[in-house]
């Protein structure tokens, strides 16, 4: 079943579904600056546009562009720069 999920005030949209990787979000955020938690480990594959993004622990961000991921562990925060419209799949592990 898919689930539609909307977060700061429907500027960032996901549709929850299971891959044969596992549970996954599909989702696409507007220009902005967010800041997202974790229940579970997160990997984030941008599949268009980029995000500038600040890893727990880390002082400065890093770009991710296109067709590049990143992973932050389960019960972490993590902030985001969406420097132009972008769409990304998350997988949950």
């Amino acid at each position: 079943m898919l689930i539609t999920n909307e977060y700061f005030e429907g500027k960032v949209k996901s549709i929850s579904l299971t891959t044969s990787e596992g549970p996954a979000t599909v989702g696409v955020m507007e220009k902005g600056e967010y800041q997202f938690s974790t229940t579970k480990k997160e990997i984030m594959i941008v599949t268009s546009g980029r995000l500038k993004v600040k890893l727990p622990g880390k002082e400065k961000y890093k770009t991710i562009v296109k067709n590049r991921s990143f992973q932050v562990y389960e019960n972490k925060t993590f902030d985001v720069i969406a420097e132009e419209e972008c769409s990304y799949i998350c997988y949950y592990k």
